[in-house]
Order: C-alpha cells, then structure tokens, then sequence
C-alpha cells in the first residue's frame, strides 16, 4: 500500500512535524559504520578520488555508505526525522547535488517523489531504486496475500549475475537462503485482511535492503573498477549482517506466529510479516491515512475496543507521525499494559547505521512479545 503521511491544515489529524530542513540536509553527519567498509560519514564535498552520491534519506545513505566505505562521499537530502519526504519540496541546492552526483539512491514507488523528480532530470547519471529492485509492484504482492513473505525459491539466493554478481562471487547458492515457497509465505487470508495496494516503505523488508546493497556495489566498482574487489567485499558482510536480522525476525515468526498487532502507521509493514505477526489495525484506519483524512469515529471506536479491551499484543507507533489519534492509541495501550514499540522512517539519533538503527527495532518488537 502507499502510505501517504502528511495532513492537510485544520485536520484532526495535523502532523506534528517541523517544517523546515535547514540547508536540506546538506550539513555533515556523522554515522559510524559497524564493519562494512568503514565509517559512515555523509560529506557535502567528495574529496579527490572519491565517488559522489546523493541519496534521498539517510536511510538508503547509510546503505551506501555501508558498500562505499571512505571511498563514496554520500550526501543524504534528508537526514531530519521531523521532515516528511512524501511531501518535501526540493531546494537549488538539492537539484545541484543530485546534478553533481555520480549515483542516485533513492526509495522510489511514491515516498520520494521530490528525489525521483530531480533523477528523472539528472539524465544519465547511475540510479539505483530500492522500489524498483523489490518486485514489490502493485498488483504483484499487495496486502497480506498468499506467500507474500515467502521468498521464492532462489530469490535470495543470488543466482549467477543477479544484482551484478558473477557465478559464486556472493557465494549464496540457488535457494541456499532463499525461503522455500511458503515456508514464511502466510496462507491467504491468515492476516485476517488485505490493506490494499503495495506498501511503499521497502527499506524494512530486509532481503530488498540486501537487493540494494548489491545493486550499489555493481554501479560503485563500475565507476571506480579499480575498487570493485572491496565494494563486493562490503556488500557481502553487509549481506550477512542483515542475514542475522532475518534470522531474529524468523525467530520471532517460530515463537509468536498470528501475535496480534496495531499500527498507528504501516511504516513497518514488511518487518511485521517477517514476523509472522496478524496485523490487526481496521481496513478503513488505513484508508483514512492512505487518504489523508480524518479517521471516522466508528472506526476510532473500533481501535479504541481493540486496545482498551487488550485484544492486541503489540501497538507499532511511528513516532514521526504523531496526530491527536495515535497519540490516544499509545495511551490507551500504555494504560492497557500493551506493549507499544516505537518504528520511525528515517535513522534515529544516537543510532550507528543502517543495520544498527533496525536492529533496535526488531530487538524491541522481540521484547515486546518476550521472545
């Protein structure tokens, strides 16, 4: 599904968000990469030899500064958690670093869509779409239908040449972390609902991360082939790293398959089927959202039963999309002795990266069910 966020003026529902971005992002900050090719810090100005990036969010910066290390200069447009990339309005200054950039990273499929307006106008330059690369589009794995999450056979298994690995250079062999057909695929209906179209928040279905990363590392050794052996090197530790958080969110799937959950937004949508969880938050919720309108009452009574009445286990809270109705929702399951789990879209302060930022997450979720 396309999840919209922002709120039009006077709503019930106003986002409680700032509104500017100070010199769009350009500033520099810091991001420490934990052993993916060093540390990862976002520079405005790429230093000889180095190869220029611009990224939508930190989030897809942080992936590429992971697959980069010391020799990529990435800069990230938004890197504010209270600025919403759905409805942000591109400065000069952006359209020149995505100019000036020898690749675009971007999300793609909607959330982004200042981003993928200024690629379409960078011409030629080397683009990499996360939405793109996930398969995810519409009409192809919408909702919660059959074998949504079950990886086909070989998918994550990089086959010869896929995302630009030559025969064994990743060394995943066909299916050998692939999830056979069905094995995490839920049977239709098992989520008790579908939510419609496609969800555009793919940088939480972590095999799509893994999609990316490979995707950067082809296009950063095809620009600078001299490095190619160390891109490759980053991509596949950066691989296993987020193969250990598929295996905590595989974990959670054993131990607390069809738990219950509501969310106050979808943003994790991909993080919850991987867990195998029963994503219980009412269809017309999510239309409200999706149309960014005011929830109807009927259906605030209907969360309100189902929170207040503990028929959830978990309550996901984007904490970056606060209305006067998530914020009941949150005090009502605290109130309730719900577990309530706080997901954001982009990096969190005090956060080292990309798999550090979501590991947090899956680790709280983990908690919150007591697994």
């Amino acid at each position: 599904m396309i999840v919209r966020t922002t709120r039009s003026a006077g709503s019930a529902a106003v986002r409680l968000r700032k509104t500017t971005l100070a010199t769009a992002g350009l500033a520099s900050v810091a991001l420490v990469a934990s052993g993916c090719g060093g540390s990862e810090s976002v520079s405005d100005e790429p230093a000889k030899g180095q190869i220029s990036v611009a990224a939508s969010t930190n989030v897809w910066g942080s992936v590429t500064k992971a697959i980069g290390g010391d020799q990529v200069a990435v800069e990230s447009i938004i890197d504010d958690p209270s600025v919403d990339p759905h409805s942000y309005e591109d400065t000069p200054a952006d359209a020149a670093a995505v100019t000036d950039a020898q690749l675009l990273v971007y999300n793609g499929g909607g959330y982004d869509e200042f981003f993928t307006k200024l690629a379409d106008r960078a011409g030629n330059t080397k683009q990499v779409v996360a939405f793109d690369l996930s398969g995810k589009a519409e009409g192809e794995q919408g909702g919660h239908g059959e074998g949504e999450h079950g990886h086909a056979e070989g998918e994550h298994g990089h086959a010869e040449g896929e995302q630009g690995h030559a025969e064994g250079e990743h060394g995943h062999a066909e299916g050998e972390h692939g999830h056979a057909e069905g094995e995490q695929g839920h049977a239709e209906g098992e989520h008790g609902h579908e939510h419609g179209a496609v969800n555009e928040h793919v940088w939480y279905d972590l095999p799509t991360v893994q999609k990316v990363a490979d995707r950067v590392a082809t296009d950063l050794g095809k620009l600078k082939p001299e490095s190619k052996a160390t891109f490759q090197k980053n991509a596949d530790r950066f691989h296993d790293r987020i193969d250990e958080l598929i295996g905590r969110t595989e974990r959670i799937n054993k131990a607390k398959h069809g738990s219950k959950v509501l969310a106050t937004e979808p943003v994790s949508h991909y993080l919850v089927e991987a867990a195998g969880l029963n994503d219980v938050t009412p269809d017309k919720y999510v239309e409200s959202i999706e149309n960014e309108a005011d929830v109807p009452p009927v259906t605030v009574a209907e969360v309100n039963k189902l929170v207040s009445g503990k028929q959830v286990d978990v309550v996901l809270d984007n904490t970056q999309t606060e209305t006067p109705t998530t914020t009941d929702i949150v005090r009502r399951a605290k109130n309730s002795g719900i577990p309530v789990v706080q997901v954001t879209e982009t990096l969190a302060e005090g956060t080292n990266g990309y798999v550090d930022w979501m590991g947090k997450q899956v680790n709280a979720l983990s908690r919150a069910l007591g697994v």
